[in-house]
C-alpha cells in the first residue's frame, strides 16, 4: 500500500550545508538562522532577509536572463548574497514552515514561484514558465523556480504555507495535488493537470475538480494551506503589479533605471 506522504521537520536546531550551519526556529513565522564560514556565499531574496551583523558583507547575486523580461514574468529582479563569514537570518512575511531541501550533485529540483528563500551558492538558479495549465487559479501559465545542483551537495531553503509535507513516489506510481497544495518536486517527478467534470446534478457540464498530477520516480512536496499570493499566479506571473512597485524605496529606484536602460 503507498505511502502517505511524511511532514518533514518543522525545528532543526543543528543543520549543516556546505560552508553553511543553520537551524530552523519559531513556530508562527518560522526563521532560517544561518552561520557562514565565507567559504561559500549563500543567495536569496532581498526582501526576506531579517537580521544580519554588520560585519556581514553582502552583495549582487548574478542572474541569468532580461531584467525586463524577468520583471514582466513577476520574477525576483535582483537577487543578492551573503558573501563573507558571519550570522545573517531569513524569513518570510507569512505564518508556515521552512524545509531544507539537500541536492546532491547532478539532481536538480522545481519550486513553485515566490516561495524559495535562499540556496547556497554552487546551486545554480534558472526559472521558466510553465503553459497549459488554465484553469480558475493560472490564468494560462505560471512560473517556477529551477535549481541545480553541479559538483557538489547543495541546499535550497523554501517556504511553504500552513505545514510542509514530501511525498516519495516510486517509478510510476502517482499522486493528484490541488494546483496551490504543491511546494516543489524533483526534475525526475513529471507533472501534468487533470481536469474531473461533473456528469449529474446541479453542476452537471459546467463544473470541474482541477488537479495537478505528478509521477515518480521522486519526492514532491505539499503545502497544507492553498495560499495564492494576490497577484502571484495570474496569467502573467503577478509582474505588472511587481514591475510597477519596483520593491519600493530605494531598490524600486534602482530596479527602475535598469529597466529604463
Amino acid at each position: 500500500m503507498p505511502t502517505a506522504p511524511q511532514l518533514l521537520p518543522t525545528q532543526i536546531t543543528q543543520g549543516t550545508a556546505p560552508g553553511v550551519g543553520y537551524r530552523l526556529e519559531g513556530e508562527l513565522v518560522p526563521v532560517l538562522h544561518m552561520m557562514l564560514d565565507g567559504q561559500v556565499p549563500v543567495y536569496f531574496e532581498h526582501h526576506v532577509l531579517l537580521w544580519k551583523y554588520p560585519e556581514m558583507q553582502i552583495g549582487l547575486h548574478p542572474l541569468k536572463g532580461s531584467l525586463k523580461r524577468r520583471a514582466f514574468g513577476g520574477m525576483p529582479l535582483l537577487l543578492l548574497e551573503a558573501q563573507s563569514a558571519g550570522e545573517i537570518a531569513f524569513s518570510r512575511d507569512a505564518p508556515g514552515h521552512i524545509a531544507a531541501l539537500h541536492i546532491q550533485p547532478g539532481e536538480g529540483i522545481v519550486v513553485r514561484e515566490h516561495q524559495f528563500l535562499a540556496a547556497t551558492g554552487g546551486v545554480q538558479y534558472d526559472y521558466t514558465r510553465i503553459k497549459g495549465f488554465a484553469n480558475m487559479m493560472y490564468g494560462g501559465g505560471f512560473f517556477v523556480d529551477q535549481f541545480f545542483a553541479g559538483d557538489h551537495e547543495g541546499v535550497v531553503w523554501v517556504h511553504g504555507y500552513g505545514n510542509v509535507f514530501e511525498k516519495q513516489l516510486e517509478a510510476g506510481e502517482t499522486i493528484d495535488i490541488e494546483p496551490g497544495g504543491w511546494l516543489f518536486r524533483d526534475h525526475s517527478v513529471s507533472m501534468t493537470q487533470e481536469l474531473y467534470g461533473f456528469k449529474t446534478g446541479m453542476l452537471s457540464g459546467g463544473g470541474q475538480l482541477v488537479f495537478n498530477r505528478f509521477v515518480g520516480p521522486g519526492k514532491v512536496g505539499l503545502q497544507s494551506a492553498y495560499y495564492h499570493p494576490p497577484g502571484a499566479e495570474t496569467g502573467a506571473g503577478g509582474g505588472q503589479a511587481q514591475a510597477q512597485s519596483g520593491g519600493g524605496g530605494l531598490l524600486g529606484g534602482i530596479v527602475g533605471g535598469l529597466l529604463d536602460n
